[in-house]
Parts: structure tokens; C-alpha cells; sequence
């Protein structure tokens, strides 16, 4: 035995699990009057929120749910969401965050499959809640707690539970909670979107969350009282784990049921806000909003965006605005956000279209996270870092799920050879910066060739009256695939066919050249991400169009 391992033993006074909730106790401890909530007319600070947080976990205990039960909420952005981050867990249970758009078959299923104990639902759900729970097929009962919210209304239907006010009311503002056992406890359950077939548990525990978090705040340099804007669902990956980073930056929860652009703009004048997520639809809503409603915004707002690479015209819109873009990237399965593309000083200098050529990149990988490489799936080995051998995005560390709840097949095929398989093909450059060419499944192959929809969505993006694109394969009897683009114009903007096709022709080669054209809205997820297999589907049924 090591002369380093004896008489050395853990014990509680030299190693404690890391879990995000100690954030919340020290900010209460320290900055117990700082505003910690915004939402309408209320202003709650830390000390509250804890109390109300503590509350929330007594109640849950004496209802008998306890260590690895699980809580579903069905919750926009509001006080609620929030507490439920810290409350459900401090009671020991997982918290189970819905996703607000979900259909009611959906919704039951996830009920039933995690195995739920009790769901927290607002009162503009009720409606979906009731056909869910009629629809589930596990016996066991479920413990229903409504809110309330004067920014929304009553609800369309009472589904006859506990109001949350009152259950709140009824538990111990000094319930002593008990760190976790094991920081691998699961703190969280996440649902991957089911393209095909039911969707996937994602199971967070404390460590990830913590760690996560922290890298937040690292990303960001982000400094202690930051204002920071939900403009990010907060049940999609736990909102990045935010909800834990404002905590630990003794920070402000601007709440917000709806993202429209005055809203936004009137947050962000009336509070201060600081800091912001979104996908690059959300942005694209502010750089395109009218002129008028962006007057009076202060400079210096941060903003970070993940998903589509951010296009050259909305990097120098956000700049126009005073804005602070960061991207970022990541999967449900990484707890959101796992790397970033970190800015070079010397990047300032460049001008738009190289700093957004840079910014494009999905970059490099989280402080806390160990590894972000882009490996060859078959031979588990590092790609050449040439900017031009594809590969698959892996990651490995702390900031990676436990696995897939009631799913050991999948679980072990995403974690094969030690890694966590992303499914998002991708190089490396020199530098070290990964950037994605496509997810596996949105490769066209066409005559043979591989054609990367990223790459013409690029393009497409490039076009002045393009606000939104996306690009499938499309059945072609002749090629086998051919790229379908699919183009949401600008408002008061206007192209046809043949000018986007032509646009393409001047970055293109021409088998890249998208062969049929569809204007129209684009379908979205809650979270503003452009929903791919929806337009595959459109591409399969759709006749002679060809430009």
C-alpha cells in the first residue's frame, strides 16, 4: 500500500459529493437579500427562494416521495421551474422536466416510463396533463400540483390537485436537507426528442450538473450578480443547467412565459439583463426585429447560441446591436453546452466574414469537461486535425450522462470504446476546433457523392432575404438523393427559386446545388431547432418541383 493511502481515509471532513444544490445555500447564506426572481409584479430574493425551495422538498417528503423518485413538471419559464430545480432534489427525488409542446400520448408515456411520483404543472397545460393521465397505463397514482400564474390566467381546466401555493405553504422552511449520498446520484431526466419510435430517458447526475454548471460560469467569465434572461426553456437539458449557474453567481432568474422580441428587449431594458441563450432563431428574432424596439438597449449583452452555426449577416447583426456572441454545442446526453468555440484576441481583427467563418466552429471542449475529439467510429482513433477528415464527435468526462433510463442496449452502444458516440459527423483543425458537416443521418448522398447539408445551409444563410434554412435529401430516381432546400424568407423580403438557386451556384459545386426549392415557415422544436425529420418526411412526398 501507497505511504499516500494509509491512514488517509475519506471521511466527511475532508471530501463531500459534489451536488449544484450547495449553490443555493451559499448565495442564501451570503447574499440572502439579493434579487434572486423576477416575474411581472414579484421580486423574490435568495433567502425566500431557499425557504420556498426547502418547502417545496419538505412537502414532497411527508407525500412520501423520497430518494430516486421521480417529479415531472410541465412548466414554462416561471418562479415554479425554478424552485423545482433545487426543491425536487433536495427531497432526494429526480426532477423530470416536460417539454411544454409535447402531445398528450407523449406526455404519458414519459409519465409512465419514469416511473413518476408526482408532476407540478401550470395552468396553461392543464389541458394536456388531463388527456396524459387519462392515458396512462401504469396503475400507480399520481400526485398533481397545479400553479398559478396572473400573467397567464386561470386554467382552461382544473385537473383537481393540490394548489402548488398551498403545498409550499405546508413544508418546512428549515427542512434540513441531506446532500446526496453519492454524487452519482441521478439529479435529473431528460427526454431526447423521439424522431422514431419513443424517446430516450437521459439520466443527469448531481457531479455532471455541478460541473456543468460551473463551466457555465468559466465560458463566460461570468461575474457574481449577473441578470441573467430565460429566454432558453428551462426543460431542455435543465435550460443548460442555468438554473444552477445563476445560483452559484448569486444572479437574477428574469422570468419569461413567451419569447417574442419586445418582450425580450423590454427585459433586457427594464432589468438590466446581462446574459442570455438561445438557438440561432432566437437571435435571428432580435437582429430582425424593427428598429424602433431595439432603442435604448444597452451594449455589452451576452449571448450564447448552440445549433446551426451562426451565419456571417447574424454575427454583424448582433455586433450592430452591441451583442456578445459565443457559440456553443452540445447534446441532451452532454447536459446541453459541452464545448465552446473560444475566442482568439487576435479574431477581433478580422473582418466579418473570417471571424464568422471561426465562430462557425463548434470549438473546443467545456473547462470541466475531459475530452472532446473527433474519432474514427470504426477504429476508436483520433481523425488527422487537418480540416478535412471527417469523423464522429466523442466526448468524455464528467459532463456526460449516466446512460439511458430502462435502455442498456442503447446505453451500451452510445458508450462504446469508452467514448460518448454524439452521432454528429465533423474535422478537426490544427488548432484543435471541431466543426461539425452533419449529423450521420443528414448526409445526401447523391450519384455517390456525399453532399453535407451544413455546408449548403451555409450558403443559403449567406442570401439576404433568407431568415431561416434547412436542406434534406429528397428521393431521386436518377441520383438516389438530391438536396431539398427548405427556405423561410425575411419578413417583407422575397426570392424566388431560381435567384436562391443561382445564389448557390456562386459557393457551389453544381452537384451540391440544391434541386428542389420550398418557401414557407419552418417547423420548430420549443427550443427554436429546426425540426429535420418533419422536412424529410415533406421531401419524400413532394412531386415535380425541380429549379
Amino acid at each position: 500500500m501507497s505511504i499516500f493511502e494509509q491512514n488517509l481515509e475519506r471521511n466527511s471532513a475532508n471530501f463531500a459529493p459534489l451536488t449544484p444544490l450547495s449553490f443555493i445555500e451559499r448565495t442564501a447564506e451570503i447574499y440572502p437579500e439579493r434579487l434572486a426572481i423576477v416575474h411581472g409584479e414579484l421580486r423574490q430574493s435568495w433567502a425566500e427562494t431557499h425557504a420556498r425551495c426547502r418547502q417545496l422538498a419538505s412537502s414532497l417528503r411527508r407525500a412520501g416521495i423520497g430518494r430516486n423518485d421521480t417529479v415531472a413538471v410541465m412548466l414554462p419559464n416561471v418562479p415554479p421551474m425554478v424552485e423545482a430545480h433545487f426543491g425536487i432534489p433536495m427531497a432526494g427525488a429526480v426532477l423530470n422536466a416536460l417539454n411544454t409542446r409535447l402531445d398528450p400520448e407523449t406526455v404519458a408515456f414519459m409519465l409512465d416510463h419514469g416511473e413518476a411520483r408526482a408532476v407540478i404543472v401550470d395552468p396553461e397545460f392543464t389541458p394536456v396533463m388531463a388527456k396524459a393521465l387519462a392515458l396512462r397505463k401504469r396503475a400507480a397514482p399520481i400526485l398533481v400540483i397545479e400553479t398559478e400564474d396572473a400573467l397567464y390566467g386561470p386554467p382552461a381546466q382544473s385537473l383537481g390537485g393540490t394548489p402548488y401555493e398551498a403545498f409550499i405553504a405546508a413544508g418546512d422552511p428549515g427542512f434540513a436537507w441531506q446532500w446526496p449520498l453519492d454524487e452519482w446520484d441521478a439529479i435529473a431526466l431528460n427526454y431526447t426528442s423521439g424522431t422514431t419510435g419513443n424517446p430516450k430517458g437521459v439520466v443527469y447526475h448531481h457531479r455532471g450538473a455541478c460541473t456543468n454548471a460551473i463551466s457555465n460560469v468559466l465560458e463566460w467569465d461570468m461575474p457574481k450578480h449577473s441578470v441573467y434572461l430565460w429566454t432558453l426553456p428551462m426543460f431542455h437539458c435543465n435550460g443548460w443547467c442555468f438554473p444552477w449557474t445563476v445560483a452559484a453567481r448569486a444572479g437574477v432568474n428574469v422570468c419569461l412565459r413567451r419569447v417574442e422580441a419586445q418582450a425580450i428587449f423590454d427585459a433586457i431594458r427594464e432589468h438590466g439583463v446581462t446574459h442570455y441563450c438561445g438557438a440561432p432563431i432566437v437571435q435571428s428574432l432580435l437582429v430582425n426585429a424593427p428598429a424602433a424596439m431595439k432603442e435604448g438597449v444597452p451594449p455589452g449583452v451576452k449571448a450564447m447560441v448552440a445549433g446551426a452555426a451562426p451565419p456571417a449577416a447574424l454575427i454583424e447583426g448582433m455586433e450592430q446591436m452591441g451583442f456578445d456572441l459565443t457559440h456553443v454545442y452540445g447534446l441532451t446526453e452532454v447536459y446541453g453546452p459541452a464545448t465552446v468555440c473560444a475566442k482568439q484576441d487576435d479574431w477581433a481583427q478580422l473582418d466579418v466574414g473570417e471571424r464568422a467563418r471561426l465562430n462557425a466552429r463548434q470549438g473546443v471542449r467545456y473547462h470541466l469537461q475531459r475530452a472532446a475529439r473527433v474519432l474514427d467510429p470504426e477504429t476508436m482513433q483520433p481523425v488527422p486535425m487537418d480540416g478535412e477528415t471527417m469523423g464522429e464527435i466523442m466526448f468524455q468526462g464528467n459532463i456526460t450522462m449516466k446512460g439511458y433510463l430502462k435502455n442498456p442496449k442503447a446505453t451500451e452502444e452510445a458508450f462504446a470504446g469508452g467514448w460518448f458516440h454524439s452521432g454528429d459527423l465533423a474535422v478537426q483543425y490544427p488548432d484543435g476546433y471541431i466543426k461539425i458537416k452533419d449529423r450521420s443521418k443528414d448526409i445526401i448522398i447523391s450519384g455517390g457523392e456525399n453532399i453535407s447539408s451544413i455546408e449548403v445551409e451555409d450558403v443559403l444563410y449567406r442570401h439576404p432575404a433568407v431568415m431561416a434554412a434547412a436542406v434534406v435529401a429528397r428521393p431521386d430516381p436518377k441520383w438516389g438523393e438530391t438536396p431539398c432546400a427548405f427556405v423561410e424568407l425575411k419578413a417583407g423580403a422575397s426570392a424566388t427559386a431560381e435567384e436562391i438557386v443561382a445564389h448557390c451556384r456562386q459557393h457551389l459545386a453544381g452537384f451540391k446545388l440544391p434541386r428542389a426549392v420550398v418557401f414557407g415557415e419552418l417547423p420548430k422544436t420549443s427550443t427554436g431547432k429546426i425540426q429535420k425529420f418533419e422536412l424529410r418526411q415533406r421531401a419524400g412526398s413532394l412531386s415535380a418541383i425541380d429549379v
